[in-house]
């Protein structure tokens, strides 16, 4: 029956512009008098169209030379990578600031658009067996459709463009949005085949599943973002709005060429996110922190507080299980530190683990979880639940944040109050960033050893300056000297954790709380990684080394028949 079509937009399929490989087979000079025998200005000819898709020339000039400069190198360096030429480092060099010059001043958007310049085909000259073909029953020999429109994928922007109104009059909207993907993927390929045929849209095989596929994560899916999330090299998702869209694979962030059709468009996707787990997204609570089904945490800030659009942060959830073991493996700590974490487990630490934004903080704690016992009651606190837990006894807290009116919301400290009332051997809180950490200090000084947290610090001194401060903002008049002292008393380990130049997340301290001395907490270095410099590759080199002193748990580790294996790991 008809319906009215979706609150959603379109969105602008990806382009990924598919560089040729570089040619030196033109003439002596191009239009504007370059000599196209020179190796860097036959690259230039071929890289300009792409230097164009990948920054608009109306971007570019509002951005700083530095930033135009990276995002030029780095179509650079992908397209002689994938065509195999081979430029020194100043060729390199010229290549780039040519092209920059040529971004600024048009001439790249002008490549660009000669290049999408195929003339329309005559109407009488296409035969009508051609126009009409069933989408399904094309083969791959057939006429390819980037005679018509200038390309495969402005073909299917095209395409769904002039098929999707159609459809939504086509079907029952809610009763697609109940269907499963697979489902819904099912039901729609003979209604998109049927328009395609009126249409008179050559599409072949592959591109009509994309378009099927691509109307299918727009109704009941993430839009643009499913390719991305489906993509196992990248760890975090983030849009500046529905023109710019960056990942980071292996540490490092990429300018991706995903783009929304507008900022509606965006604000859709963002409202589809927060409403799977009852929460809003509006002028009036511009800020929302949520989770997708895989459990990978989302943040979105929308206008009036995002000045350029609406910002989706998303921090993708791991398929695979990260264990300390696997981390070892990986150069992420070192089997000295990796037993010596398994031990301070065993004994039941107190566990701080600090680090800046991204630097794996959370990971690592879900590794550490593991190795709680399995007959042990735990209760996590999150803002948004993101830890992933493999023991059988678990319970789970989330926030809840204000409803319209202004009432009801329950924040972490709620939360951890209420959890030291549900008998919990451990408790682990995702994150303490305010007053909740004077009710984790009480919890860890009252019985709940084991328990752990993670906090934004740069250092382990400025965690601990850090967790004072915190104290502080719970409106608990206490003396610094007695803040100090429980403090001492609760932390056992600092674990600081980083992400590096080179983009890996390294364990670069781990330290003891040892006590007080006056009004001063003492700490001491266990481990500490210890910079020696980088390889070719521009990876970092070094070494995770001991301290070789005598860990200040070493009575407990004693207790739990652990102190002789201590001993040898330091």
């Amino acid at each position: 029956m008809t319906v009215p079509p979706l609150s959603a937009t379109l969105d602008a399929p990806r382009t990924n512009g598919t560089s040729e490989s570089l040619s030196f087979d033109g003439g002596p000079t191009d239009g504007l008098g370059f000599d196209l025998l020179d190796p860097v200005e036959s690259c230039r000819q071929q890289l300009l169209p792409e230097v164009a898709k990948a920054i608009p020339t109306a971007k570019a000039r509002r951005m700083s030379r530095s930033e135009v400069a990276r995002l030029v190198t780095d179509v650079v360096m992908d397209t002689l990578d994938d065509t195999g030429q081979v430029l020194d480092l100043l060729q390199q060099r010229r290549l780039v600031s040519v092209l920059i010059g040529d971004l600024v001043a048009g001439r790249a958007q002008q490549s660009l658009e000669q290049t999408r310049a195929v003339p329309e085909p005559v109407a009488d000259t296409v035969p009508e067996h051609h126009r009409l073909i069933d989408p399904l029953a094309v083969q791959e020999s057939a006429p390819q459709p980037a005679a018509r429109w200038g390309g495969l994928e402005t073909s299917l922007e095209e395409a769904k463009r002039q098929v999707k109104p159609l459809v939504l009059e086509r079907i029952d909207v809610g009763l697609a949005s109940s269907l499963d993907q697979q489902t819904l993927h099912s039901e729609l390929r003979d209604v998109v085949s049927d328009i395609c045929k009126e249409l008179r849209l050559q599409l072949n095989s592959t591109e009509f599943a994309k378009l099927v596929s691509s109307l299918v994560d727009d109704m009941i899916g993430l839009g643009p973002l499913e390719p991305l999330l489906a993509d196992d090299s990248v760890t975090d998702i983030m849009v500046n709005g529905h023109d710019q869209v960056y990942v980071e694979r292996s540490g490092k962030l990429q300018l991706t060429d995903v783009v929304f059709q507008d900022d509606g468009h965006v604000m859709n996707i963002a409202t589809r996110i927060v409403t799977r787990i009852g929460r809003r997204i509006d002028e009036s609570s511009p800020i929302c922190d949520a989770r997708l089904l895989d459990g990978s945490r989302v943040n979105i800030i929308v206008p009036p507080l995002a000045i350029d659009g609406p910002s989706i942060s998303i921090r993708k959830f791991s398929r695979r299980r990260i264990t300390l073991d696997k981390m070892a493996e990986q150069g992420n700590l070192s089997s000295a530190m990796c037993q010596f974490l398994k031990i301070a487990a065993r004994c039941r630490l107190n566990v701080l683990i600090s680090g800046g934004t991204g630097s794996g903080k959370t990971t690592l704690l879900n590794a550490l979880s593991q190795l709680i016992d399995h007959g042990e009651r735990v209760v996590t606190i999150e803002d948004a639940a993101e830890l992933q837990l493999q023991q059988p006894h678990v319970v789970r807290l989330e926030t809840r944040p204000a409803s319209l009116e202004g009432k009801g919301e329950i924040n972490i400290r709620h939360l951890v109050k209420n959890a030291l009332r549900m008998r919990p051997d451990r408790i682990i809180v995702g994150e303490v960033r305010g007053g909740e950490a004077v009710d984790m200090l009480q919890a860890m000084n009252t019985g709940h050893d084991g328990s752990m947290c993670t906090v934004h610090a740069n250092r382990p001194r400025d965690a601990l300056i850090r967790l004072e401060n915190m104290v502080g903002m719970a409106s608990v008049n206490l003396p610094a000297k007695a803040v100090r002292t429980q403090i001492a008393s609760a932390i056992h380990l600092i674990i600081q954790i980083s992400r590096m130049r080179d983009g890996m997340r390294r364990i670069n301290t781990i330290s003891e709380v040892c006590g007080m001395e006056g009004d001063v907490v003492i700490t001491q270095d266990l481990f500490q990684f210890e910079f020696q410099g980088e390889d070719e590759r521009g990876r970092l080199r070094g070494s995770f080394r001991p301290s070789g002193v005598r860990p200040h748990f070493m009575p407990r580790a004693e207790y739990f028949g652990l102190g002789q294996t201590l001993m040898g790991l330091m």
